[in-house]
């Protein structure tokens, strides 16, 4: 990920809005969750409403929806000129339940710059090079998110027939697969030595059994290496995702709403429909803890990984807000014990806590890189005192109120850009679908008490529902670095 679709998700993981998947779902009785309506202010297909204005997401959003399923959320700023065109597929690691087909999510954000037989990959370079456009993609546990970032109402058109093209008529081929497989490859081989990747990867590993959280974007290498062999899956990948009932686009900037509804109906109205009922399996409960050690890269530093499985993300529901606040109050780099670790004692070099919002329940994680391999079961008692801490002691009323303050802070200061606010409502849309989540989450943080902070805590913080994950310089019996 790179850019400011980049800049806004790790924003938006610091403000707890989080990156890796989108709220909605159910538990069914078989075992398996099934993928909530996109959801959000429109009704049925070609209806249109306005999504509510005020709150710290001020502006007014029209949403209408296709007959097809397609989702179109309009956001017209005053500022001039520029114009953020995001399309963003609900399609990521949730989506890869299949044994051995991990990482197709990231290895389609790769082909959907290969272009069509309308408009090749040259030709899409030209056009956007004569735009001045910026264009990204990223992809996350639950959703690989698109943009085109220009200037010029009279672009628009333009913009909207080429972004529909290359959406509705993208045919990947066998030399195509071969070819960006040994890519993504690479791309692997290329972060197979960070430390920090390794650890995070054993610990997803370690701590989910059944969900597809289970592995990242990336997928295993294994997966990759397969990835020539795939072809038809592909295609069947591509038909499930890759459909209007399964996206949502977003337009922001400065545009006529009432002319960019014109163009889309026009240029995406005859993507054809999905229907595919995703069937995400759910993971059982945890009933002990779980531990893994690997071997680090020779020279690296110790590290370790806490993982605790917590609630998928909410606009309604207190506790996945309560363990965000929590999780900067005992911490980040304010807090106490960041300053004894990292400051004063010098024992680790970091320490951090993320639990990125997800639409199925994932990890609370706690991780610290440490000095001295030796001192990996001091910080490891540190870290789980400081949760019995929590459970036992209501968190100073200013302190919270401070945290709250910030986060309300960065959020405005990313909503005075065109780009910024498109950016942070696509991360919302990925999640519920409606623009309202915006406003709702930060009324709902806004209304966390420090006894909702200690609840969450207590429910969550078992040793039973933990995982732990040490790296250190001496590989593990019978492992290898």
């Amino acid at each position: 990920m790179t850019g400011i679709i980049a800049r806004t998700l790790v924003l938006c993981l610091c403000l707890g809005l989080g990156l890796a998947a989108p709220r909605g779902g159910a538990a069914g009785a078989a075992g398996t969750t099934t993928a909530a309506p996109q959801g959000g202010a429109a009704g049925a297909g070609g209806t249109t409403t306005a999504a509510p204005q005020g709150g710290i997401f001020p502006f007014a959003v029209k949403v209408e929806t296709l007959e097809n399923g397609l989702k179109v959320v309009s956001l017209p700023l005053s500022n001039p000129n520029i114009i953020s065109y995001y399309t963003i597929v609900r399609s990521g690691s949730r989506n890869e339940i299949e044994p051995g087909k991990s990482g197709f999510a990231h290895f389609f954000e790769h082909m959907m710059s290969k272009g069509t037989k309308q408009v090749p990959r040259a030709a899409y370079g030209d056009f956007l090079a004569r735009l001045g456009a910026g264009t990204n993609s990223a992809t996350t546990d639950d959703f690989t998110c698109y943009s085109v970032v220009f200037a010029g109402r009279d672009s628009l058109e333009n913009v909207v027939r080429t972004e529909a093209d290359r959406f509705i008529n993208l045919a990947p081929s066998e030399d195509m697969l071969r070819t960006e497989a040994a890519v993504i490859e690479s791309e692997y081989y290329a972060g197979a030595s960070d430390p920090a990747r390794r650890l995070i990867e054993t610990l997803r590993d370690t701590a989910f059994e059944r969900h597809p959280y289970k592995h990242t974007t990336l997928g295993s290498l294994k997966d990759i290496q397969e990835l020539p062999n795939q072809y038809e899956y592909s295609l069947l990948y591509k038909k499930r995702f890759f459909a209007p009932d399964n996206t949502i686009l977003l337009v922001a900037g400065d545009f006529d709403p009432a002319q960019l509804a014109a163009f889309v109906r026009k240029y995406y109205g005859a993507w054809k429909i999905s229907n595919y009922d995703l069937q995400t399996p759910v993971e059982p409960p945890q009933e002990k803890a779980r531990r893994a050690r690997i071997a680090g890269p020779a020279g690296a530093p110790a590290r370790i990984a806490v993982g605790f499985h917590g609630p998928a993300f909410s606009d309604t529901a207190a506790d996945k807000a309560a363990l965000d606040l929590l999780a900067e109050l005992s911490f980040a780099s304010a807090s106490p014990l960041y300053q004894k670790l990292v400051n004063k004692d010098r024992t680790c070099r970091s320490l951090t806590a993320d639990f990125p919002d997800t639409r199925d329940p994932s990890l609370f994680v706690i991780s610290a890189v440490v000095n001295n391999e030796g001192d990996l079961p001091t910080v490891e008692a540190e870290i789980l005192k400081e949760l019995e801490r929590v459970k036992a002691e209501p968190a100073p009323a200013a302190r919270l109120a401070d945290v709250k303050s910030r986060r309300k802070y960065a959020l405005a200061r990313a909503l005075e850009t065109t780009d910024g606010a498109a950016a942070t409502l696509a991360f919302y849309l990925n999640l519920t679908g409606d623009p309202g989540t915006v406003n709702r989450i930060f009324n709902l943080r806004d209304r966390v008490s420090p006894r909702d902070i200690q609840d969450a805590a207590r429910k969550y913080f078992k040793p039973s529902n933990s995982a732990t994950v040490t790296l250190t310089g001496e590989a593990a019996k019978g492992e290898t670095p």
